[in-house]
């Protein structure tokens, strides 16, 4: 049914170590100073959740941009400081993978993390394994590089599905032969209920060009 071509990650996010620094989503040696509302968190993901996803009054919902991050307090010694790859006091690195760029911080290099100029955020699976589209504006695996159909800004919308938003979603994602993008297990419930057929524009979703493991890694 499907030709999957899958990042070389094997699970969504990064755990933290035992005994090691950081959170559910990633191992690091700082938190971040949400700009917006000066509260300090180990990950943009732990923030929105407390933030957004657990605000009950919907005027204080908010999420953390990532690059507007300018200060982190590091974690073995509690110097609160400019973001910067080591701490100014105990000149521990705040990850093996850092990008100056996202504010992001990882231990976690199994992952594969770079930088794409084109997306304005890191990914995860090596760059050598993606090219990014300039049309769909975003990154797809090689395998489909010659033969996947352009959709304007394909991943910068809502599953059709679940309405999460796509792009910088961190579950795996499926690339639809008509070109149109949905959450891998979204599809899977779709053709579960013999629903094989692209909730957008209703092409048969039958052979699909490539399904790709959610590659934001910040």
């Amino acid at each position: 049914m499907a030709n999957d071509i899958l990042a070389r990650l094997g699970g969504p996010g990064g755990s933290k170590a035992e005994g090691g620094d950081g959170c559910e989503h990633y191992r690091r040696r700082c938190r971040l100073v949400a700009p917006c509302c000066g509260e300090v968190f180990w990950c943009r993901h732990c923030h929105d959740a407390a933030k957004n996803d657990g605000e009950a009054d919907a005027k204080r919902r908010h999420t953390l941009d990532r690059q507007a991050v300018k200060e982190v307090v590091c974690a073995p010694c509690g110097d609160r400081q400019p973001v910067a790859p080591r701490c100014r006091t105990c000149g521990v690195a705040f990850g093996a993978y850092t990008c100056m760029v996202c504010n992001f911080f990882d231990d976690d290099t199994a992952k594969e993390q770079f930088h794409c100029a084109g997306c304005g955020i890191c990914r995860v699976g090596g760059r050598e394994n993606f090219f990014h589209c300039d049309t769909c504006n975003c990154c797809y695996t090689k395998d489909i590089q010659g033969s996947h159909v352009c959709v304007q800004n394909s991943m910068h919308r809502n599953c059709p599905v679940c309405y999460e938003y796509l792009f910088d979603s961190r579950r795996n994602v499926s690339v639809l032969r008509c070109g149109h993008t949905i959450h891998k297990e979204c599809l899977d419930e779709l053709l579960t209920h013999s629903q094989n057929c692209c909730p957008l524009c209703k092409k048969t979703v039958g052979d699909m060009s490539s399904t790709w493991r959610r590659m934001d890694a910040t």
